[in-house]
């Protein structure tokens, strides 16, 4: 099974895309690309990772090998921890190994 997701990540500018792929059902390959150097470093540190047990994943006994690359990496440039980019990541990942059904995530942010 195979999904993809389009990543629009707000203010930054930046657009991402995510391919993951999977032949058993459990783990996952995952493509990176993107405009942001900061993710395109997280895309060829994820891909060294390949692949990725997408169960161990959905209930991490330790961290999530995602989260876990994730995070140093948007600390170290300096990038907003809230970056939506990894979470994108995960989603696109379970639903290729059917642990997600393939909807649309929306965040609508207001200022009042």
């Amino acid at each position: 099974m195979k999904a993809s997701a389009k990543i629009d990540a707000g203010v930054c500018g930046f657009k991402t895309r995510v391919t993951a792929e999977t032949r058993d059902g459990m783990n996952v390959d995952l493509r990176i690309g993107s405009d942001c150097e900061t993710i395109k470093e997280l895309g060829k540190r994820i891909k060294a990772r390949n692949p990725i047990n997408a169960f161990q994943e959905l209930t991490p006994i330790a961290e999530s090998v995602v989260l876990g690359i994730c995070r140093p990496v948007l600390q170290k440039k300096g990038c907003c921890e809230a970056c939506v980019v990894p979470a994108a990541i995960c989603k696109t990942m379970q639903v290729a190994a059917n642990l997600a059904l393939p909807k649309d995530v929306v965040v609508e942010l207001t200022r009042k």
